[in-house]
């Protein structure tokens, strides 16, 4: 069996929300070996996602919350390799957003583990950004997928509907900043980091929101 590899597709489309419309580049990774993966966060180009899946078996699409550029190429990538979606229950008012015909397979629940190619994944449900966004953290890869609940300088935004700052300010304290200095911080949009270079800036942050 090879080794585990993280890799990362940038797609790009639109997000919408609250009547305005962004163009935006995301994010998607691919976390697995040659012979299975999932992904976290199949953003805008199935095409793209599934050329850079190859031959490999897709064991789930993981969904760090529902805006729609985190979840509009799920259903087709789902549809194409039989893996099911999963996402966090407090999102499904966003997701119906989006794909009003067409539900999530599964329900992301704090604290469970996902394995692939032998590697755990663990589900933190770190709310604000969106009431079900999650984070999922690889002890072994030394690394957390953050989707937009934390980018490199800051957390996500809170300003349109499902947010709150307070919420994400709580989460990024609670759930982040008690991982070990250096574990990489992949994000949905824009470079990665890691916790100990973010935890200045988030210390600026937590001081702000409470």
């Amino acid at each position: 069996m090879s080794a585990p590899r993280i890799e990362r597709v940038v797609t790009s489309g639109t997000f919408s929300l609250d009547g305005g419309t962004w163009d935006v580049d995301n994010n998607v990774w691919i976390v697995g070996d040659d012979s299975e993966a999932v992904v976290i966060d199949a953003a805008h180009d199935a095409d793209a996602i599934a050329e850079a899946l190859g031959d490999r078996t897709l064991l789930g699409v993981i969904c760090t919350h529902a805006h729609n550029d985190h979840i509009d190429a799920a259903p087709d990538l789902a549809a194409r390799t039989g893996a099911p979606i999963l996402l966090h229950p407090d999102d499904l008012p966003l997701w119906r957003q989006t794909h009003p015909d067409r539900s999530p397979d599964a329900e992301l629940v704090d604290g469970q583990t996902i394995t692939v190619a032998g590697t755990e994944l663990a589900v933190l449900h770190t709310p604000g950004h969106a009431p079900g966004a999650v984070c999922l953290y690889s002890a072994a890869l030394g690394t957390v997928f953050t989707g937009d609940t934390l980018f490199q300088g800051g957390p996500g935004a809170t300003g349109r509907s499902f947010s709150d700052f307070p919420t994400i300010i709580d989460s990024v304290r609670d759930r982040l900043l008690t991982l070990p200095a250096d574990t990489v911080v992949h994000t949905g949009h824009g470079d990665s980091t890691t916790i100990g270079a973010e935890r200045p800036h988030l210390q600026e942050w937590i001081d702000r929101g409470h």
